[in-house]
């Protein structure tokens, strides 16, 4: 479905998408510390070098969010020494083995089928809004984690977008960070060097078709719309965002506090 390419990201060739959040403005004024929150696409792939970087940072957990498609077809994390991995799979955009077999295989006709139109962004939309109502127990389990002893802590998913998108701003947002910046830095995905690119069956000339392509953008972009879907639903749900914490999520505003100790100076 997707395939590396090396990254520039602190000489990381093996890992995509990585970057730290620190230094994001809240809205009292404050910064994200550096150094404390990671997000990147899986480390599957990730280089003995890489790993020796990834050791630098001083992590103490790695929340993988793939499912056990996304691990059958990449492979596990590479392992770092005295890093807990906490494997919490979260609702996949693209999940279903047919619908990635069309992704991948499909010709221009079953691609149109499948996401002419709007369909592949109401995919994507609908996924969004998912992850925030249906998966409350696993966001429950990393913010009560991060709010403990879990940081240092990497987030990711398969390309370090969508599901790693979603649970960094849950955690942004629980500490006060501004929403536009909550935004702009999930559309950092977009940058050439972060973005995955679609791998297909075929030769390039029928395979990476402008209008395939075009067809294929919906699932690969880091869209505001999606992101914002998602928080809009937990004000639907929720009616506000604290309610959503301290009801959906469970995190108390003790423990939020030491949540926002830990992650803001």
């Amino acid at each position: 479905m997707t395939q590396q390419v090396p990254s520039t990201e602190a000489g990381l060739t093996g890992v995509r998408n990585f970057r730290d959040v620190g230094g994001l403005p809240t809205a009292d004024g404050r910064r994200v510390r550096p150094g404390v929150l990671f997000r990147s696409g899986h480390l599957a792939h990730a280089t003995a070098a890489d790993a020796v970087f990834l050791g630098s940072l001083g992590l103490r957990t790695v929340f993988d969010f793939r499912n056990a498609a996304d691990q059958r077809l990449e492979g596990p994390d590479v392992e770092l020494p005295g890093v807990r991995n906490v494997n919490l799979p979260l609702s996949d955009p693209a999940d279903g083995a047919e619908f990635w077999r069309m992704v991948r295989d499909g010709d221009v006709d079953q691609l149109r089928d499948i996401l002419d139109g709007t369909k592949g962004t109401d995919r994507m939309i609908a996924s969004y809004r998912a992850m925030v109502t249906e998966r409350t127990d696993e966001h429950a389990r990393v913010l009560g984690a991060l709010a403990d002893d879990s940081l240092p802590a990497l987030m990711h998913c398969a390309a370090g977008k969508d599901r790693a998108g979603v649970s960094v701003a849950v955690t942004l947002l629980a500490v006060g960070v501004e929403r536009d910046a909550v935004v702009a830095d999930y559309l950092e995905s977009n940058a050439p060097h972060r973005r995955y690119r679609v791998r297909r069956g075929g030769n390039a000339e029928t395979a990476h078709t402008p209008e395939v392509m075009e067809l294929l953008s919906p699932l690969f972009d880091a869209r505001a719309e999606y992101l914002l879907a998602a928080l809009s639903r937990i004000e639907e749900v929720w009616g506000d965002f604290d309610t959503y914490y301290e009801r959906g999520l469970n995190l108390t505003p003790e423990a939020r506090e030491r949540l926002r100790d830990h992650l803001v100076h």
